[in-house]
């Protein structure tokens, strides 16, 4: 269809609004993502630059050429230090049961072992860890939870002889530069009223995906503009990343509205209309139609979408330290070379700037006039070193990152675990708001996996992943089996604490009896667990014999809603007994199933009887 006023067809109409739309949200973001290359600049080392009038990245020049323009980065080291304490958030990932019946307790189950294996499948400790460094440097990062439909296990072969795959979900890190909100003020990003995700692809991965052929052009990977070369000043030059034969791919997400109640996605690749249509998931409450992307921030700002980093405080502090160290270098270059007064006339001047005064150097001056003097500049001022000594303590104090080794003197009277314990909270206190805002992240990663899930497996599948003791977990199931999303994170009040502070909490609570049994002895199942948390999981040889009974009665009550079960002699009469018997009180089976039950029940009663009277119990 061709729109009669310009020429242009409906999809060409469209393609050029979706791109002019993106143009204008860049242009809106401009200074924002010019202050995250300055901080991805200072992180690297390339701190003489600034952002002029026009808000571009500019190199400084030097004000005089005998100036010292050395770099003492302290950000560096100090963005390291943080993902350092960061990486302790990886918890595994859990479900609660929807209720205390056996059904939602196993679909829980179910569903946090799924999480388990698509964590392992994904490797989405490195995702998570790819996403934080964008969000420590940027001040934001963000996840896009996809399903991809490239991955899994072969499910058959196409026509055209292409394998067929059962397809596998998928959590992408995606850096701030990608994504263009509708508002920069609104911080929720699912109250966006739209989301461009904005990204340079290669024309030979743009064919591939989409059967449409593009001109490649050369693009500015984090300003996603075409590629101007740029004069610099002098350094070391700016950190600009160029990519040769690519385009620009914008995918815009529309929330759901009353126009359009499954929103709307719209794909334009090389101002070419892709895809129009729905958004693909539903990944929101009860099956509504959501963005697929997480957001994670360093530091929330009040009335901004995007968060701020610990790099923004840094750099004023960080070009101080700079400045002072270079002068006190001057400063101490003048002192030990020497600054010479000559008289106009009185020696060869350029003899003595090509070679300075060196020892035992003969210096012939002109008849009656002064001999050249050494100047006296006395010695460094100690203000020099008092700033640099407090310029590096409000690096400190600014990023939180604090060693108590540097400042034990302050708490040597503290003799008591539980004092030091506290100092230790006080001293990581400033990270807090940093690891909620990922331990969030995390969980909204775990829903939307669960979603997916249940969304794209029909069929039944298989997944397979590490379970405990390091044994390998077989696991069947199909996407109508996942029945609750509601994910927590395991040992969540703990997620602060280093290894040696969890080793040390768990030799108290072992001490203390916690892990015993009713009669007061620590079971196999108690051993390995605590084998596994102190890092030591391998060496859990022992088979959990009561585990096993167990997981065998939980089979019997799925197996006695239809028929009869059978009794085996070196079954654990008691652990069935007790398994069958929560069956009832949770469960509704019918009234056939419950008699079954009960006779099933009975029958080990009779065995366990006859074992207790066999031993003279």
């Amino acid at each position: 269809m061709t729109d009669k006023n310009n020429g242009m067809t409906a999809e060409e109409k469209l393609a050029a609004e979706v791109t002019a739309d993106f143009e204008n949200r860049q242009k809106e973001r401009k200074i924002t993502e010019r202050g995250w290359q300055l901080n991805i600049n200072f992180v690297y080392g390339n701190q003489y630059c600034g952002i002029d009038g026009a808000g571009e990245i500019v190199e400084d020049a030097k004000k005089y050429y005998w100036q010292h323009r050395k770099v003492f980065n302290h950000i560096a080291p100090i963005i390291d230090t943080r993902l350092s304490k960061l990486s302790r958030i990886r918890p595994a990932l859990r479900v609660v049961a929807a209720s205390d019946e056996e059904s939602d307790r196993q679909s829980a189950a179910l569903a946090s072992s799924i999480l388990a294996a698509a964590s392992d499948d994904m490797d989405l400790d490195g995702v998570i860890s790819q996403a934080t460094m964008w969000s420590e440097i940027c001040g934001t990062a963000f996840y896009k939870a996809i399903w991809n439909g490239e991955k899994g296990s072969v499910a058959g072969i196409a026509e055209n002889g292409r394998k067929t795959y059962c397809g596998e979900a998928e959590i992408v890190a995606v850096p701030p530069f990608e994504i263009y909100p509708y508002s920069l003020s609104e911080e929720n990003i699912q109250a966006q009223p739209s989301i461009i995700h904005a990204k340079a692809v290669p024309v030979e991965d743009i064919y591939a995906m989409y059967g449409v052929k593009t001109a490649g052009r050369d693009f500015d990977e984090f300003g996603l503009s075409p590629f101007t070369q740029t004069v610099k000043a002098d350094g070391a030059g700016l950190v600009k990343t160029v990519k040769h034969g690519y385009e620009l791919v914008i995918e815009r997400y529309s929330r759901p509205t009353a126009d359009e109640p499954e929103g709307r996605l719209t794909v334009v690749a090389g101002g070419k209309l892709i895809y129009d249509g729905i958004l693909p998931y539903t990944n929101g409450l009860n099956g509504s139609r959501e963005y697929p992307f997480i957001k994670q921030t360093s530091q929330p700002l009040a009335g901004s979408f995007f968060g701020a980093s610990v790099v923004d405080r840094l750099i004023p502090v960080q070009r101080a330290y700079n400045a002072v160290k270079n002068r006190k270098e001057e400063f101490l270059n003048r002192i030990s070379m020497g600054t010479v007064a000559v008289e106009d006339g009185s020696v060869d001047v350029d003899d003595i700037v090509e070679e300075g005064l060196m020892p035992g150097k003969v210096i012939v001056y002109r008849q009656g006039s002064t001999p050249p003097e050494m100047l006296a500049l006395g010695s460094v001022p100690g203000e020099f070193f008092e700033e640099e000594k407090n310029l590096a303590a409000e690096f400190v104090n600014i990023s939180g990152t604090e060693n108590l080794s540097q400042k034990a003197d302050s708490f040597a009277g503290i003799k008591s675990a539980t004092g030091l314990q506290l100092v230790i909270e006080q001293d990581e206190i400033r990270l807090n708001v940093t690891y909620e805002c990922l331990k969030r992240a995390i969980k909204a990663i775990g829903r939307q996996i669960l979603r997916l899930y249940r969304q794209f497996a029909n069929d039944v599948r298989l997944m397979k992943y590490a379970g405990e003791n390091g044994s390998l977990t077989l696991l069947y199931f199909k996407g109508s089996d996942i029945s609750s999303d509601d994910v927590v994170l395991e040992s969540d009040s703990d997620l602060n604490m280093s290894v040696a502070q969890k080793r040390t909490v768990i030799y108290e609570m072992l001490d203390k009896g916690l892990f015993n049994d009713d009669n007061g002895k620590l079971t196999v199942s108690a051993k390995n667990k605590i084998l596994a948390l102190l890092g030591y999981g391998t060496l859990a040889g022992d088979r959990d014999i009561a585990e096993l009974n167990r997981a065998r009665a939980v089979e019997e009550n799925a197996a006695l809603k239809t028929r009869s079960a059978e009794v085996k002699d070196y079954d654990d009469h008691t652990v069935h007994i007790n398994e069958h018997t929560a069956y009832l009180l949770t469960e509704k089976p019918g009234k056939d199933a419950e008699k079954r039950i009960c006779a099933h029940i009975a029958q080990h009663r009779k065995k366990l009887g006859e074992n207790e009277k066999g031993a003279g119990i």
